[in-house]
């Protein structure tokens, strides 16, 4: 949830979510940002009336007493000295100015046939990877990869497409889904960054097999609903290893894209698994996949636990910026998927209960939002849309959004309305 702020009472370390007007209206292209010097300030007080910042430690940050490892993620430290990746992290800090390198995406109701085909297509070929690493076949490379490209084709015309059937889970088919749904989000998280076509190509096949050494584990162990032995978390733990000897393996893996299945696990202050690595030296894609591959497993129900809201867990993974994740990165994340993700469950300051159905990329806060349920109970009819960014003046007055709901909340599956697909 949202509050306003007057300029005057801003202070370094307030996340500001959105402005008074049109982000389109200002030198602010990252649409979303932590205040962390006085010229923003001075800008924000030039420019605006009032902002709307976080009021909470959830998915932004709010104004805090101890800034101490705020400054980590701009160090500049960086394996290899590779300048394409220094590039990419140095951005992450940074407004980028100009025009996407993809350029606008297509409407969503378009882009929707070929995303479906897609998703199935890579739950067809994940099974058959499955029962190849299980029986010692070989593993078709030339499909998957096939698959990615078009994964890739279909984020650059418009990512929301397949981000939206991310929705769709089945904890009986976790490791195949949360793979699919690791290189879509990865995909869409690239897209963000301005990564080449080619770049995203060999970050999603390396999120597509990041957990491919979990076929090596029982699914006794990988599904156990109960806390594990040290013995069983080493086990676990081994999928790492294991899958990166599988890939290693292979023929047409490009080494970039094995290192996400090796880093995906380690973490920005060190204490990960499996090489103990920190920080930049993790390397640009096993920063992402951190951040990706928790987000996906703290939204799934499991076994072992129920999956939180999509706004919850940008919650937990913002709190832990610069310790267990990339600052500027986990910023980003956040921008790419919004404040309100796709698929969330909210209740609006008129009491109504609706689904975030899309993102407005200038106004986050004021995505469009199918209606469900009356502030009385009563059903809304099929088809009740609201766009909260329509004919809003610059004030405070209209509806907003007030809170997210829990997943599953009033029975409502966001599935339910997703964008229609002919």
């Amino acid at each position: 949830m949202s509050k306003q702020v007057d300029v005057q009472d801003l202070k370094k370390g307030m996340y500001v979510i959105d402005l008074d007007r049109p982000w389109t209206e200002t030198s602010f292209m990252f649409q979303g940002f932590e205040i962390r010097t006085d010229a923003q300030l001075r800008e924000l007080q030039r420019l605006c009336r009032h902002v709307y910042v976080a009021d909470h430690e959830g998915v932004v940050g709010v104004h805090r007493g101890d800034r101490k490892t705020a400054g980590a993620a701009g160090s500049g430290a960086v394996s290899g000295g590779d300048p394409r990746q220094a590039e990419v992290l140095a951005g992450s800090l940074a407004a980028r100015r100009g025009p996407s390198i993809h350029g606008e995406p297509i409407p969503l109701e378009a882009e929707m046939p070929e995303a479906r085909r897609l998703e199935a297509d890579a739950r067809a070929i994940m099974r058959e990877m499955e029962d190849d690493v299980r029986l010692g076949r070989n593993i078709n490379e030339r499909g998957l990869q096939a698959i990615v490209t078009g994964m890739v084709d279909s984020v650059v015309r418009n990512p929301d497409a397949l981000i939206w059937f991310t929705q769709l889970r089945d904890k009986d088919e976790y490791t195949a889904l949360h793979s699919i749904r690791v290189a879509i989000l990865a995909l869409a998280f690239g897209r963000h960054l301005e990564l080449t076509v080619s770049e995203l190509n060999i970050l999603g096949l390396g999120a597509l097999l990041h957990d491919i050494g979990k076929l090596k584990i029982s699914n006794d162990i990988l599904n156990k609903p109960g806390r594990l032995t040290d013995q069983e978390i080493t086990i676990v733990r081994s999928h790492v290893p294991e899958g990166v000897k599988i890939l290693e393996s292979l023929r047409h893996i490009p080494l970039a894209a094995v290192e996400v299945a090796a880093c995906h696990h380690e973490r920005y202050q060190g204490g990960g698994y499996s090489r103990g690595l920190s920080g930049d030296h993790i390397g640009l894609f096993g920063l992402m996949a951190a951040i990706v591959d928790t987000y996906d497993a703290i939204t799934s129900d499991r076994a072992y636990h129920a999956g939180i809201s999509a706004y919850e867990a940008l919650g937990q993974i913002y709190a832990l910026r610069n310790k267990e994740y990339h600052g500027g990165l986990v910023d980003c994340f956040i921008q790419c998927l919004g404040t309100y993700p796709l698929g969330s469950v909210v209740e609006l300051t008129t009491g109504d209960v609706g689904v975030v159905i899309a993102i407005n990329r200038q106004r986050y806060l004021r995505p469009k939002v199918a209606l469900v349920r009356r502030a009385d109970g009563a059903p809304f009819p099929a088809g009740a849309v609201v766009d909260l960014a329509a004919g809003r003046e610059q004030t405070s007055s209209g509806v907003e959004i007030r809170r997210v709901l829990p997943v599953g909340a009033h029975g409502i599956q966001a599935t339910d309305y997703m964008p229609l697909v002919t």
